[in-house]
């Protein structure tokens, strides 16, 4: 096959149709998607900077109505070991957070069936009154819209509240793929596909700082991993001047360690160059997203160097505190040397951001590494 147009057309930037991509996805040599992912990747983000972040997932709570097949993080109400984190044990989680140089909480966690705006204002308020410098990376268009129909509130008027007492930035977590064939049958009690862009639609609108994902490898097409990304590229579109829509999008392999969805359906674990495939393939049919993450966490160290070749331009965080995809198989583990020593041995300078994509200087407890 010849894919030269096509590669030519992604390079000008142009948007690839689903077919374009699907056939790059599964036909064109790895070699060849690579180059032209890492030179639209030399396009987007020039030089030779690879960025990261230093920040702590907390989870809210483990009581969830969701009911993901592929969880086992969550509980239902009554169950023994359900819990929802104290105002005291946030503070202990962030001090330790702050000593080791980060000032980002990524919170997320359970959708509780008696949790509503109230609450998680209540929340964001009280941190931010104690820890005004830390940054709430918090919820996600699930959650949102959980609250919302709780509340009884538009999704843009609990964006605004959840924002005004203290929401920085919003993560694009529960999108798994945005396809609600797959949906109804991983994760039945989360919004749909559309409440899920529609959520993000106002976010933009409000010109918050957003994320998008993507979580593959289980019942999904390839064609439905490559119309998620076609949708994800039309919401940037339609993102009002002055926003910067999705700052970055991050695809992961699910884990699926004695989960629900292993037991009963046989799904084929996603393999290294896969990974790296598609990595590439999100940088070709994303031309209007600028970050790509590589999830060190899910795939191990040396997949995620390969793909900085490959059009990804980060490496997301050291990840101080991860449970959810933690308690279904993932193992890797890294600290702040430890990324940054990734980053230099796979040929590339590390730098320290914040949620925003700003490069930030490294705090002083902080060991910096430079290229020798």
């Amino acid at each position: 096959m010849n894919f030269e147009s096509i590669y030519q057309k992604a390079l000008n930037f142009e948007a690839l149709t689903v077919d374009e991509g699907l056939l790059l996805y599964e036909h064109a040599p790895t070699p060849e998607l690579m180059h032209v992912a890492n030179e639209l990747r030399k396009k987007k983000v020039p030089g030779n900077v690879v960025t990261w972040i230093i920040d702590r997932n907390v989870n809210t709570t483990n009581v969830c109505v969701a009911h993901c097949n592929f969880c086992n993080f969550r509980r239902d109400i009554g169950d023994k070991d359900t819990y929802t984190t104290t105002i005291e044990e946030y503070s202990e989680k962030i001090e330790e957070m702050l000593k080791q140089g980060g000032n980002q909480l990524l919170l997320q966690g359970g959708m509780h069936p008696r949790y509503g705006i109230k609450f998680y204002t209540d929340l964001f308020s009280e941190l931010k009154r104690r820890y005004p410098e830390v940054k709430l990376h918090s919820l996600g268009p699930p959650e949102v819209a959980h609250i919302a129909k709780r509340s009884r509130l538009s999704f843009r008027d609990t964006l605004i509240q959840l924002r005004d007492s203290g929401l920085d930035s919003l993560p694009g977590a529960g999108a798994e793929i945005l396809s609600d064939r797959v949906r109804r049958i991983l994760s039945p009690g989360k919004c749909n596909t559309q409440e899920w862009l529609d959520v993000m639609r106002q976010a933009h609108k409000l010109k918050m700082v957003t994320s998008a994902t993507m979580m593959f490898g289980t019942i999904e097409t390839n064609r439905e991993r490559i119309e998620h990304l076609a949708l994800l590229r039309d919401v940037q579109d339609e993102r009002p001047e002055g926003s910067d829509g999705f700052t970055a999008f991050i695809p992961w392999p699910v884990m699926l360690e004695d989960t629900e969805l292993y037991q009963n359906i046989e799904v084929t674990p996603i393999e290294p160059m896969e990974y790296v495939r598609m990595i590439a393939v999100a940088r070709i049919m994303l031309h209007n997203v600028t970050n790509i993450q590589a999830s060190w966490l899910t795939v191990g160290r040396d997949t995620a160097q390969l793909c900085l070749n490959a059009g990804a331009n980060d490496m997301g965080s050291i990840m101080i505190e991860e449970n959810v995809v933690s308690a279904a198989g993932a193992s890797y583990q890294m600290n702040a040397k430890g990324i940054q020593q990734s980053i230099i041995d796979a040929g590339f300078r590390p730098q320290l951001r914040n949620q925003g994509y700003e490069h930030v200087e490294l705090p002083e407890m902080v060991p910096e590494l430079q290229p020798a």
